[in-house]
């Protein structure tokens, strides 16, 4: 399925050389449903190999339907599609950009096939999760390795070699333009507090993983709560010196789905406001800082139960807005695949690539996926190959 011309690439488009040897962008997302008969099929896409009844899949459909059936998901990723389009032309960069999902249409195969087709073979990836976990990071790149087989086979047959190369920007939790961005949304929260929030708490939120994937997700460099923990810390600071005092924060998890006798990251949001009104708070601020867009799991899980559950507490509550297509987190996208194209062009050069920048004390990720990385469990390769990587079956 092609993606929409006008943001391909637009008719003057300019040179194309800032971000050689790259010839396409791909952003790339987790897809969602965009009508009612789409909600059940797209379920089945998003746990295919996990023995989900229907039964199961038939209670989450009931938040899709919710809001009749289509999720935010694919409205967001066009806007943000249009946004780094202009922001691109705007630096001259006028790179082909298409967009695939791992779940739903357009999916990744569409988007390579059509990148393909428009004489691209190296391709730099964006992709809507800014941290390092099996599902934020080396399930994306499964996804792109089967797509790339599925495209080879188009091209040349069954087994033939990948007729493109796929490689993708690094995580960017700690990109100064996410957290800018992030800290921008959490002030703006704060505003709409009566006395602009003084004393209100803010609490931010992130989809739960199994502690299993969370400890795993330690080999690239630190875990998926600890990546959080250093984004937030530099967060609220920034929006604390914005709104001229310090913010007493906390990290809480949602979207929970595993069986119960499985460890999952805690404690869930839910939890946290009633531990939080039993102390005494009277307001929060819920920041999504682990969702770069309002995806079904903010709309729903935050917006939804959790302001409900404030609600019931009789406490006041303020969702700040996810990054989506504030300016900072645009640009910074654009930085990012900058950056990545002039480092294959040192190391093309034979030279060693210099850091980029960063906040909080972690340092700038890998760009290319080490050995072990992101795994679902520590040193258990599942055998599935992997796109982005020094060892794809690692």
């Amino acid at each position: 399925m092609p993606t929409s011309p006008d943001l391909t690439r637009p008719s003057d488009a300019p040179d194309a050389q800032p971000l050689a040897p790259y010839d396409a962008v791909l952003l790339l997302s987790f897809g969602g449903p965009d009508g009612p008969d789409d909600v059940m099929p797209f379920l089945r896409n998003v746990t295919a190999g996990k023995n989900i009844p229907d039964a199961r899949l038939e209670q989450v459909a009931e938040h899709y339907h919710h809001f009749g059936g289509a999720s935010p998901i694919n409205g967001q990723n066009k806007a943000l599609l249009a946004a780094l389009r202009a922001e691109l032309d705007a630096r001259g960069v006028g790179t082909p950009l298409v967009w695939g999902n791992r779940n739903w249409a357009p999916f990744t195969l569409d988007a390579l096939t059509e990148a393909y087709a428009a004489g691209a073979r190296r391709v730099l990836a964006v992709v809507t999760s800014a941290y390092s976990s099996y599902s934020g990071c080396r399930q994306y790149r499964e996804d792109l390795w089967k797509a790339l087989d599925g495209l080879a086979a188009q091209v040349a047959g069954p087994g033939a070699d990948h007729p493109l190369q796929v490689d993708k920007i690094r995580a960017y939790f700690n990109h100064p333009g996410f957290a800018e961005a992030a800290a921008d949304a959490v002030a703006d929260a704060f505003a709409q507090l009566p006395q602009d929030g003084d004393g209100a708490r803010l609490v931010f939120v992130t989809h739960s993983i199994p502690t299993t994937m969370d400890e795993a997700s330690a080999v690239s460099g630190a875990s998926y709560t600890d990546q959080h923990r250093d984004v937030a810390t530099v967060v609220a600071a920034t929006a604390g010196e914005r709104l001229g005092r310090t913010l007493d924060w906390d990290l809480a998890f949602c979207s929970r789905s595993g069986p119960p006798n499985q460890p999952w990251l805690e404690p869930d949001v839910n939890d946290h406001l009633r531990a939080l009104d039993a102390a005494g708070t009277r307001a929060v601020v819920l920041a999504p800082i682990g969702f770069v867009s309002d995806h079904m799991e903010v709309v729903y899980d935050l917006d939804t139960e959790a302001l409900a559950t404030a609600a019931e507490l009789g406490m006041t509550a303020v969702r700040a807005d996810t990054v989506g297509v504030r300016a900072p987190f645009v640009s910074g996208l654009v930085d990012l695949l900058l950056e990545r194209a002039a480092h294959e062009r040192d190391r093309s050069a034979g030279q060693l690539p210099e850091a980029g920048p960063v906040v909080g004390d972690l340092p700038a990720w890998s760009e290319i996926c080490r050995p072990g990385c992101c795994l679902q469990r520590a040193g258990a390769p599942s055998g599935v190959p992997a796109a982005c990587s020094a060892d794809p079956l690692s």
